[in-house]
């Protein structure tokens, strides 16, 4: 039916009565018939309203947002390595990740701050903390994480180069204790930067977000894993790299069994991912990962950095292509308003029986 014919009120062009029943209450009606009686009118059929969409698509832009999720990921899972390096003596190892981090969340936050177009309107997402908003918390996180990110980096960069005048032996010393508690700073807050983004999804109406709720968080995590033991393999020596390569297997598994059951478990809401440009990144993200984990494993045994070098770009390709994959999934699902109604439609009947 076109807009103008149900502008007309159906095709009888009527307008129908007060006591006309709808919803279940039609339901109960119609079971009231004699078993010999049949109704002139089929049962409603989908439909969206005037054939426009239920939700409004998300505005935000793609480059900005879907790189925002996949840099903050980055960084929360790289400052778990470098504090994991750190803490066994792997400066080689801790040195890239603290570097990467701090580059990543820098990159991020830019990317945020692009997309909601003044650095005032970030800031006026600090005035008030509401435990309640994922984007109250989340943005409080990132206040927290970044300063302590960026402290550890700094302290790496002066230690190493020596940028700490004539006293450098001492004045290192203290470098080096300040550097150390800013990375555990930063390494505690990692877990949540590198998830919260996925609950921030989640808490939207948008049906292959929100449907994922349970196990995006998961996917999110594995994803920040992958990429940041890929980032680690590229720049970190072979004889360091152990825990990255450990990383690199452990996020491939649960990046990859957590986007598999959540597809399972979100129903017709999961539809978008298998559809247009969301399928071919997501399809790219699993190859990449999978083949990224592979090279990681053999790097380990050859301990050949050509071998680590592939490991760490298909690892931190595949992270990327499965952000951009999610949001391009959710826009396509927020468009068709089959994705919204059916799933509110099969609680209900749910509920009812």
């Amino acid at each position: 039916m076109s807009g103008a014919d149900a502008g007309r009120g159906g095709a009888g062009g009527g307008r129908p009565g007060r006591e006309a029943p709808t919803g279940a209450y039609a339901g109960r009606r119609r079971r009231r018939r004699g078993r010999g009686e049949r109704s002139m009118v089929p049962d409603a059929s989908f439909s969206s309203y005037y054939g426009k969409p239920v939700l409004n698509k998300p505005t935000w832009k793609a480059l900005d947002i879907a790189g925002y999720l996949y840099l903050g990921g980055l960084a929360g899972a790289s400052s778990l390595l470098a504090a994991g390096g750190e803490l066994t003596g792997r400066p080689r190892l801790a040195a890239p990740a603290k570097l990467g981090a701090a580059g990543a969340i820098s990159l991020s936050l830019a990317a945020l701050v692009h997309d909601l177009g003044r650095p005032t309107r970030f800031l006026n997402m600090l005035r008030v903390f509401k435990p309640t908003s994922p984007m109250s918390v989340g943005s409080w996180i990132l206040v927290g994480y970044a300063p302590l990110t960026m402290a550890a980096a700094a302290t790496e960069v002066a230690v190493r180069y020596r940028l700490l005048g004539s006293t450098a032996a001492e004045v290192a010393s203290r470098y080096r204790l300040l550097g150390s508690a800013a990375t555990l700073g930063a390494a505690a807050l990692g877990p949540a930067v590198a998830t919260y983004t996925a609950v921030l999804l989640s808490d939207t109406a948008v049906p292959s977000w929100h449907e994922g709720y349970r196990q995006l968080p998961f996917v999110f995590a594995g994803s920040a894993a992958a990429a940041a033991s890929g980032l680690a393999l590229a720049a970190a020596p072979t004889s360091q790299a152990g825990p990255a390569r450990r990383t690199a297997l452990l996020g491939a598994a649960l990046e990859l069994g957590a986007f598999q059951l959540m597809r399972r478990r979100m129903g017709i809401a999961a539809e978008p991912f298998d559809q247009g440009r969301p399928r071919i990144l997501l399809r790219a993200s699993e190859a990449l990962t999978v083949t990224g984990a592979a090279l990681a494993l053999l790097s380990g045994r050859l301990r050949d950095r050509r071998v680590a070098l592939a490991a760490g770009a298909a690892l931190l390709t595949g992270s990327a292509a499965l952000r951009f994959g999610v949001f391009h999934a959710g826009v396509a699902s927020a468009e068709d308003p089959r994705y919204t109604v059916v799933p509110q439609r099969e609680r209900l009947a749910a509920q009812g029986s």
